[in-house]
């Protein structure tokens, strides 16, 4: 957690080559983007700059949690970033953060970083106590697990 960028941000080694990883980051959101019981289903995405990017969470008990916004880079292979501060005709919305998927090579598998910036401390702290860390660890812990070959 970053004080001065309002940051969060979990990281993780995948013993898996980065084309793959990249795959099922960019491509296959549905199968480790939620925390399980969650799932998500992908709405539209239009991958790039500008772009829109909306899915739909849902929880056990019925849960539903929309997540619209827009691309604000996306480079193949490398990292997406999305924010919820604009939607995708360009409409203001109330914005939470800017998040930042990447991946990159390290040694024989791939290090994942997911970032999720936010406009002041309070956000910031809302997200922190939303279960942050444990949540996106999860994902990241689904991502892994598709990636290695050792998903349920």
């Amino acid at each position: 957690m970053s004080a001065t960028s309002h940051e969060l941000s979990i990281t993780r080694h995948i013993d898996a080559p980065v084309s793959d990883v990249w795959d099922v980051l960019a491509n296959r959101q549905e199968e480790w983007w939620c925390p399980r019981p969650w799932r998500v289903e992908v709405d539209e995405q239009d991958k790039r700059p500008g772009g829109v990017c909306r899915m739909t969470m849902y929880g056990p008990e019925g849960e539903v949690a929309p997540q619209n916004g827009i691309y604000l880079a996306y480079d193949e292979g490398r990292r997406f970033i999305t924010t919820d501060a604009v939607t995708g005709d360009f409409q203001p919305s109330g914005p939470f953060m800017i998040g930042i998927w990447e991946v990159e090579p390290e040694g024989s598998g791939t290090r994942y970083t997911a970032r999720a910036r936010h406009w002041n401390a309070e956000t910031m702290q809302q997200h922190a106590d939303m279960g942050f860390e444990q949540g996106w660890s999860a994902c990241a812990d689904q991502l892994a697990e598709i990636c290695e070959g050792k998903a349920p």
